[in-house]
């Protein structure tokens, strides 16, 4: 994994000439492989995270120095330390960090055990990561066309809460600006985006050909939102749809997180956060879903929702939306294996629920949403969504990412 990002090698002012080299000139080299420069107090200024190799001891105050003025330039970024085994670094980090956690800053110490730890390196890889997430977050600018939907009342966070835990400004879309961009949307548009849908589908089984212009219509109206806004993620009061327009919002969803624009339904701002996290966390193309049913004693649940991105599945088919019967609902399969499984929750956003398992089935029960999947986890527990949940929807992605997810909770939040 290669990653661009400064560092600086630290030592104590009474350093003899020439110990940066002696010392840690190996850790350097290793570093400047894997994507690293070396920088001086005058390079704080640029984009690319900042790692402090910490190279002996007696570097506590220097360390301080040079995170006060790297935060001059890049407010709130997190501090990634860099200790080796020789020389009382590892010493020296444990001190600073300390300290730069009771002064309320963000960060982690990488161990590497020497040039060579190929463990070791990576993990500084994903911390570097982690702090782009972690600034890409605080660039976020969400849009929430229309107010979220009235059974959503665990997951309406203040938008100031969202703002200082997170990062994302939340901007708000009158739902009125969706139907004047849905009347406006050109049969050019419409024409196109319906025929990706339905030529791509394996099959379409209740949609009339004027249902799937519907919702490509939605599609090409909530585009023009996103690039009137400048949003990097949107999540809409769909259901108003279902009742005003007879239509749905499902494709025009699925499509936006395929193109890399984290969409999420019924005005829920809480997923929509987990959606980009998740996916600028670990690259993956994530899915908003119900939990449908669960089995605590198999520890496995069924997860149903009708906007999976196309991206994520092997086929699909069109299909009515679920509670409605009216417009289009997307039943994809999954591909089975390994997935992650998490929701953030709490007044503040400040509780995490995350979980590993396998893909074993998927399904088409004609009483659930039209994407469906059974999961058995083999991390995490089903009981804790019965005991204390932190609301309705679960994020998914491919791939077992929990510890990376949980060592960013951890360190960066």
């Amino acid at each position: 994994m290669s990653v661009r990002f400064g560092y600086t090698p630290v030592v104590p002012p009474f350093a003899g000439a020439g110990q940066v080299e002696e010392v840690v000139s190996e850790y350097m080299t290793a570093l400047d492989a894997i994507g690293g420069e070396r920088w001086d107090v005058a390079d704080y200024g640029r984009p690319e995270p900042l790692c402090l190799l910490v190279a002996t001891g007696g570097t506590e105050g220097v360390v301080l120095d040079l995170h006060g003025a790297r935060q001059s330039l890049a407010p709130e970024e997190p501090v990634v330390l860099i200790a080796h085994p020789g020389n009382n670094s590892l010493p020296a980090a444990l001190e600073v960090l300390a300290r730069l956690h009771q002064d309320g800053a963000r960060g982690r110490i990488v161990f590497l055990e020497s040039p060579a730890d190929r463990a070791g390196l990576d993990a500084l890889a994903e911390a570097v990561a982690g702090v782009l997430a972690f600034r890409r977050l605080r660039e976020t600018r969400i849009g929430v066309v229309g107010e979220p939907s009235d059974w959503l009342v665990a997951s309406m966070p203040d938008a100031a809460a969202v703002r200082d835990v997170w990062g994302p400004e939340l901007v708000s879309v009158p739902l009125s600006e969706l139907e004047v961009a849905i009347d406006a949307a050109t049969e050019e548009d419409v024409a196109a985006h319906a025929a990706s849908l339905a030529g791509d589908a394996s099959g379409v089984v209740e949609p009339s050909g004027d249902e799937i212009a519907d919702v490509a219509r939605v599609h090409v109206a909530l585009s023009a939102i996103v690039e009137r806004y400048a949003l990097d993620a949107v999540t809409v009061r769909c259901f108003d749809l279902v009742l005003d327009r007879k239509t749905t919002g499902c494709f025009a969803l699925s499509a936006l997180t395929d193109a890399g624009v984290m969409a999420g339904c019924e005005g829920d701002v809480v997923s929509t956060v987990g959606l980009l996290w998740a996916h600028l966390l670990t690259g993956e193309v994530p899915w908003m879903a119900n939990p449908a049913a669960l089995d605590e004693r198999e520890n496995t649940i069924k997860l149903a929702h009708c906007t999976v991105p196309r991206g994520l599945v092997e086929r699909y088919r069109l299909r009515s939306h679920f509670e409605s019967g009216l417009g289009v609902g997307i039943q994809g399969d999954i591909p089975l294996g390994p997935v992650t499984l998490l929701r953030i929750g709490g007044t503040m956003m400040d509780a995490l629920w995350v979980a590993e398992g396998i893909i074993t089935a998927t399904g088409d029960a004609e009483n659930l949403c039209r994407t469906q999947v059974d999961i058995a986890l083999s991390r995490g527990h089903v009981s804790d969504l019965l005991h204390a949940p932190l609301g309705n929807h679960i994020v998914l992605v491919r791939g077992h990412h929990a510890d990376h997810l949980a060592e960013w909770w951890e360190t960066m939040l």
